[in-house]
């Protein structure tokens, strides 16, 4: 009897353990399959993913996805758009409906955990802030007491403003929005006091007002927002291909790589580290089910992370932001990428 138990628990482990490898790379697969990367974004934010007149997406969450296709393809225009609400996003990725989801989401422990997705990275570190009108004279956040507040609904904002607002013993009243743009109107027309969000996202709507110089948004960070590309759990392949794809950008910016000198780079490359990251040597995207010129084509077509960052949301943009923690680490900030090797 205890034979047949131990035979049956053992075909049972072998079972599960073909069944994950079965799995793993399904997602790969289909794209490559397909032809293109389904890719999750937001429904309209200016330097993360936003719409032009010509219906061309841009922003650095769209450049995530649009360096997984290069790795993939070689070619960073083979993405096709979702955009999604902050309500509509999981369910998104979690039912197939998108490959990937890059739409500022913030990289909590129960999203990670328990929702059947994993975070790839971070490609944005954010924190939520305050936007309010310049008039009402207002110098800090905890001047908010008893203040009209707008929030995006199905985001953790509510959670962290609510959190906010209790430590430092003061009451508000929440208004919220399904779309970030709802929100924004919300604050324009009066019917709030103040807009929470991440600070990068009040910047981005903040250009969306009609009187963009008449706001502010005030100082304070009240939480740790880490933004990054998220893909469904259990599909090694495919996140590998997501992460390194984000971490390529990072190491060629801290290599000095960009989309002007890759191609003579990785002609003649200056030091080991560089010769792996450009495919000179070694046989690094064959791990990753690439062609081993993955990272020139990457940062060829899209840029390493600093030229992302700057033409989308940095001094190139409409939103200025500066670097700040979002530098590398050897430049004041915190942004760091395992080498290819």
């Amino acid at each position: 009897m205890k034979k047949i138990l131990l035979s049956t628990l053992i075909a049972a482990a072998s079972f599960v353990t073909l069944a994950g490898q079965a799995h793993a790379g399904t997602t790969l697969d289909a794209v490559k399959k397909k032809g293109f990367v389904q890719c999750g974004i937001s429904d309209g934010l200016p330097g993360f993913s936003y719409a032009d007149s010509k219906g061309k997406f841009t922003g650095i969450d769209v450049d995530v996805c649009r360096a997984v296709a290069a790795a993939v393809f070689g070619d960073a225009e083979k993405v096709k758009y979702t955009p999604l609400t902050a309500k509509e996003r999981f369910t998104a990725l979690q039912s197939g409906e998108v490959d990937i989801l890059s739409r500022n989401t913030t990289w909590t422990s129960s999203r990670d955990a328990g929702m059947g997705m994993i975070f790839a990275g971070v490609n944005y570190y954010d924190g939520i802030g305050f936007l309010t009108h310049k008039k009402a004279g207002l110098k800090s956040a905890k001047e908010l007491d008893g203040a009209t507040v707008c929030l995006q609904a199905g985001t953790d904002t509510e959670l962290n403003v609510a959190d906010y607002f209790k430590a430092n013993k003061m009451t508000y009243t929440p208004v919220t929005f399904d779309r970030s743009d709802e929100s924004a109107k919300a604050l324009d027309s009066g019917r709030c006091d103040t807009l929470a969000s991440d600070q990068s996202q009040l910047y981005a709507l903040r250009i969306k007002l009609g009187k963009p110089d008449e706001f502010i948004v005030l100082p304070e960070v009240i939480s740790k927002e880490p933004l990054g590309p998220v893909v469904r759990r259990g599909d090694e392949d495919w996140l590998a291909v997501v992460r390194w794809s984000l971490y390529a950008m990072l190491n060629a910016e801290e290599m000095g790589v960009t989309s002007k000198n890759v191609e003579q780079l990785a002609a003649n490359p200056t030091t080991p580290d560089m010769s792996n990251l450009l495919g000179k040597t070694g046989t690094y995207g064959a791990d990753l089910k690439v062609p081993n010129d993955w990272v020139v084509k990457i940062v060829k077509q899209v840029g390493n992370y600093g030229e992302s960052f700057e033409r989308n949301v940095g001094q190139g943009s409409e939103l200025k932001i500066k670097r700040g923690q979002n530098a590398l680490w050897n430049a004041g900030g915190i942004q760091y990428a395992p080498p290819v090797r």
